[in-house]
């Protein structure tokens, strides 16, 4: 619960961050318009904020109609996201099968991301001696992406780019497998501490 409660402050704190980002490598921070920033993070993040609050009102004294609806529901996300990859595929998969060599040299630094990040959320999870959940909350939140958000961005910001678009589909090619290598890592690590 509390890496999903984290997903959304991590959203806000990469658009926040963006033009910082554009700065650095790309040598503008101008080319997206505060308007499409504030719209996507309203449609990402408050309608569904407000959706959940309104539910958790209508459902307050319903707690059977409560875990009915979550434990139906609870396939919709990987269902979402499964389709929103789709979509990056559908939009972008020609210019990936033009571009096979960009692949090839995109998959090293975005392998070195993720090896950097994970040891890094680790160290810093033992530093602040958090216990094993919290670690692996800290690393499976700060190593998922939001992929589809950033291609969104990236098509406004960069129409006239489109291997910056390739980029960001080539990362959940990568992120997903590396993402369940890493959980089992950590489930290793969490077992060979328990035992």
């Amino acid at each position: 619960a509390l890496s999903t409660a984290i997903l959304p402050l991590n959203l806000i704190l990469q658009i926040i961050l963006l033009p910082i980002y554009l700065l650095i490598f790309g040598g503008t921070t101008g080319v997206i318009e505060l308007s499409f920033l504030v719209e996507s993070i309203l449609i990402v993040l408050f309608i569904p904020l407000v959706l959940s609050f309104l539910t958790k009102m209508v459902l307050r004294n319903k707690k059977q109609l409560r875990d009915n609806l979550i434990y139906n529901l609870s396939v919709l996300p990987i269902i979402f996201l499964s389709l929103a990859i789709i979509a990056m595929f559908a939009s972008q998969g020609q210019l990936l099968l033009d571009n096979l060599d960009l692949m090839w040299q995109i998959t090293i630094p975005i392998l070195l991301f993720f090896i950097v990040n994970f040891i890094v959320g680790q160290r810093i999870g033992r530093f602040m001696k958090f216990p094993i959940s919290d670690r692996t909350s800290l690393s499976l939140t700060t190593l998922a992406r939001n992929s589809p958000i950033a291609l969104a961005i990236a098509m406004t910001a960069f129409p006239d780019q489109p291997l910056i678009a390739l980029t960001l589909v080539i990362g959940p090619l990568l992120e997903l497998p590396i993402l369940a290598i890493i959980t089992q890592l950590l489930l290793f690590i969490s077992n060979r501490k328990s035992t």
